[in-house]
């Protein structure tokens, strides 16, 4: 067994390339290059590990037989000195390792998966304002599931959907911290939703128009306007606001609506859009909406840009429509289920739903069924309007 303090510092200069034992588990490690790396072994549960202590010249003799005391007493207390001395290093700078400069570095590497790279604040929203005010100064590695649950209690039952919003976004959170080398327990964050209980408050569902009341509110919408424009579109084609706001003329090909990924719920974060059938009345409303268009938006807002995401939701409040964009999408899934035949798999492709584990999701993202989901979309289309539809 290697003596204690084998080395001189005179010695260490004119040792051979190879590795050299100091004694205690403390190695020198010389390379062929001149350089040299001091070495910490030790035996641990089982395993022989070896942590580095650091180069030879800016870690002198006596700082490394130092280290290695140190990482010795850690084996000797069971405990892993590598694991010891990250957790040091964090506790030691706890400004990098609080909560909230943490959440704003797993926003920025998360936000290239999100719509417009998470510029509309929707996503850091929810740790913003229910979780930072409260944890933000705090070491991410020291928070446990009982602070979690007192940040998230005040909004638990009252805000349900917000809440899971947070509790998601602190698992990004978490997960990120973990690959940046904290020590953090990500159990804590689904303890904490133990503690708080099940949330029984559900969220409301979007109000939606009875089916059969549709076409006589669609009568009612205008020629000029674009916000009705921009409702008809919607009513036509059962899909999201976001896309029928943002709608331009480059997606018009024919007869298919080629929606971009970048407004498709779910899909942002590749290349995969979404095609929608275009009846002859949607077609028509295009027609009409081009003669106000600007900048290239169909239905533009005042200042030319794409509609408000507001504007539709406001003009069925104030004229009294016990309904909101989404609803319609509702209207038109019950319809598709109360007097048609269509499959399930294509209902839910009509307004644009991925069925998560269905086997043939990958089908699904392929074509969008869009020759299938034709024929009934045409069918609502003649249903709202009264007029004979052709593809």
């Amino acid at each position: 067994m290697a003596k204690s303090n084998a080395f001189t510092v005179a010695q260490l200069k004119s040792l051979p390339v190879g590795k050299h034992c100091d004694g205690q588990g403390l190695w020198l490690h010389k390379r062929a290059d001149g350089g040299a790396q001091w070495v910490f072994r030790f035996n641990l549960w089982g395993r022989q590990r070896e942590m580095g202590l650091g180069s030879f010249g800016p870690v002198s003799l006596a700082e490394a037989r130092k280290k290695a005391a140190w990482a010795r007493e850690q084996v000797s207390n069971d405990c892993d000195p590598i694991k010891q001395r990250r957790l040091r290093i964090q506790q030691s700078n706890l400004i990098d390792g609080r909560l909230e400069p943490l959440a704003w570095q797993a926003f920025e590497t998360h936000k290239k998966n999100l719509k417009h790279n998470g510029s509309n604040g929707t996503w850091f929203s929810p740790l913003r304002l229910h979780v930072l005010p409260k944890l933000g100064k705090m070491p991410i590695v020291k928070i446990d599931q009982d602070d979690i649950a007192q940040a998230l209690a005040p909004i638990w039952h009252d805000k349900p959907v917000t809440a899971k919003k947070a509790v998601s976004r602190l698992r990004t959170v978490f997960r990120y911290a973990r690959a940046k080398g904290f020590l953090v327990n990500r159990a804590v964050i689904e303890d904490a939703v133990i503690i708080l209980g099940e949330n029984k408050k559900r969220a409301t569902p979007h109000l939606a128009l009875p089916w059969q009341d549709v076409p006589a509110f669609y009568a009612t919408l205008s020629d000029d306007d674009p916000v009705q424009l921009a409702l008809r579109m919607l009513i036509l084609t059962g899909v999201r606001a976001g896309s029928v706001n943002n709608m331009r003329f480059e997606q018009i090909l024919s007869t298919v609506w080629e929606i971009p990924p970048l407004h498709v719920k779910g899909r942002a974060d590749n290349d995969q859009g979404f095609a929608v059938p275009l009846s002859h009345e949607a077609r028509h409303v295009i027609e009409l909406a081009k003669e106000r268009s600007q900048n290239g938006y169909l239905f533009p807002n005042a200042k030319g840009g794409p509609l408000n995401k507001m504007a539709m939701r406001n003009y069925l409040a104030d004229n009294g429509i016990p309904a909101t964009p989404h609803g319609f999408r509702s209207s038109l899934r019950t319809w598709l289920a109360d007097k048609t035949e269509c499959p399930d798999e294509v209902a839910e492709a009509c307004i644009g739903h991925v069925r998560k584990g269905d086997a043939a999701i990958d089908t699904y993202k392929r074509t969008d069924y869009l020759e299938r989901r034709a024929p009934y979309m045409y069918a609502w289309t003649k249903f709202i309007t009264g007029q004979d539809q052709t593809a």
